[in-house]
């Protein structure tokens, strides 16, 4: 399962709806993940190859949503995105924890593993 693209809308109606909702509720029924990049960051490229193999190393467990803060400014903003890369990390109880910068493969399935798909 790749990576998949999140716009303004479709998280409104997969992830949270903020204009609607005040307090945090999570749609989904399996944990996810956003990344916040840009096209013109270097450490995004980096992270970009990891998120997709993440996506097939969890297929299933969790859904790797990607967001590019130069076409969605609105949810850029409503995260205060000011870092790119950022990682947005959505248990499926709880809130969600936000993460600034390139992570390695083994620190993100170690978030991944500790605080998402706990066993």
């Amino acid at each position: 399962m790749a990576t998949v693209k999140l716009t303004a809308d479709k998280f409104k109606s997969e992830i949270f709806d903020y204009t609607v909702e005040k307090e945090w509720n999570f749609k989904g029924e399996v944990p996810a993940i956003i990344d916040f990049y840009a096209d013109w960051c270097g450490p995004c490229k980096m992270v970009a190859p990891i998120m997709e193999e993440l996506s097939d190393d969890y297929k299933d467990k969790l859904i790797i949503y990607k967001v590019d803060t130069e076409e969605e400014m609105e949810l850029s903003g409503i995260f205060g995105i000011r870092s790119i890369p950022s990682i947005l990390f959505i248990p499926v109880e709880g809130r969600p924890m936000m993460q600034a910068g390139a992570l390695s493969k083994a620190a993100l399935k170690s978030i991944i593993d500790k605080e998402l798909v706990k066993n």
